[in-house]
């Protein structure tokens, strides 16, 4: 029965999952479509051509091409696994999705990591010390990192650590004038460290302060009271009865928080000049690169919906709290 359950649910989510990528990529396509950038303006630049060569640029980008035979070619060849070929990068989509996609999930991952660790400690934390001065700090803290733009803190950041002190590296993510094979593993991790602290601080806040609030909540009920009267105090009492409670509602809503990590990602690798997804679909919407911006789009929707998926799974079928309504007769 759980089986049937389970695969019931699966079937509805895929089913949902295809209608949702054909919108968002109707969607993309049209809002490009009325873009007012000249696709080969933005690619040549200020540099004066002849009319014989802007019309096979032209022609090669297809800008008098009907707008609906564009997508319909585009999704036949995308059916079929062939996403094009980038025009602004002149190669297959394919391979730089391989390559950027690469880059961001190291940089989301270890960001969506630090986040949960540090945001569940911090809400651990405040929700012990509830009402006393280390709890209103955090909570005075969390506030700022919900307020904060997360371009501004990578700015911030940028300023003080690698202009300043100079501890970190300006932007990219491996030395320049330095071969892919002389580049070492401490160089990738130290590239890495001041955009992965700046990304993760958007997702403490969040955590923090849920984990607080479901700690609170746990410690007043009555099953800790009863835990209190037989003589449990301290962190062993927090240990056995309230990080165990709100452990996995803490897991599900960083899994939620899927959607917020991407966003974030683009914008940090934009200030970092860190080569990842979110820089090439900055520079594929304002250079009109219509193939590579749908190819990101369609990974993006299927990393924000696989994170949102395993929230759903966690919460339907892992959590044994939660109670199923079902009609009986």
């Amino acid at each position: 029965m759980k089986y049937e359950k389970l695969g019931i649910f699966m079937g509805k989510k895929t089913l949902k999952l295809i209608v949702l990528l054909i919108f968002v990529c109707v969607a993309s396509f049209w809002i490009v479509e009325q873009s007012p950038i000249d696709p080969v303006r933005a690619y040549i630049g200020e540099m004066s051509i002849q009319p014989e060569q802007k019309a096979k640029m032209e022609e090669y980008w297809g800008v008098n091409t009907p707008a609906h035979e564009k997508f319909l070619n585009w999704a036949g060849s995308a059916l079929e696994g062939d996403f094009g070929t980038s025009l602004i990068y002149r190669m297959p989509v394919t391979d730089i999705i391989k390559e950027r996609f690469a880059s961001s999930l190291l940089l989301m991952a270890s960001s969506w990591v630090l986040s949960g660790i540090l945001g569940f400690v911090l809400g651990i934390v405040a929700g012990m010390k509830h009402g006393t001065f280390i709890d209103k700090v955090i909570k005075t803290y969390c506030y700022i990192l919900l307020a904060a733009p997360t371009f501004w803190l990578a700015l911030i950041f940028l300023l003080i650590f690698s202009v300043n002190l100079g501890w970190f590296p300006v932007g990219l993510s491996v030395p320049i004038g330095v071969a892919s094979g002389d580049v070492t593993f401490f160089d990738r991790i130290h590239h890495l460290i001041l955009p992965t602290i700046t990304l993760s601080l958007l997702g403490v806040a969040s955590i923090a302060m849920f984990t607080r609030e479901k700690l609170i909540e746990v410690m007043s009920s009555d099953y800790v009271l009863f835990a209190k009267a037989r003589g449990e105090t301290g962190f062993d009492l927090v240990k056995r009865h309230g990080i165990r409670n709100v452990a996995l509602p803490a897991i599900t809503l960083q899994f939620l928080g899927f959607s917020e990590l991407f966003g974030g990602a683009v914008l940090v690798e934009q200030v970092f000049s860190y080569p990842g997804l979110g820089q090439a679909a900055v520079a594929a919407g304002l250079r009109s690169d219509v193939p590579l911006l749908l190819a990101i789009v369609i990974v993006s929707t299927l990393f924000v919906y696989s994170g949102n998926l395993i929230a759903d799974i966690i919460y339907e079928f892992v959590d044994p709290r939660i109670k199923q309504q079902e009609t009986r007769p």
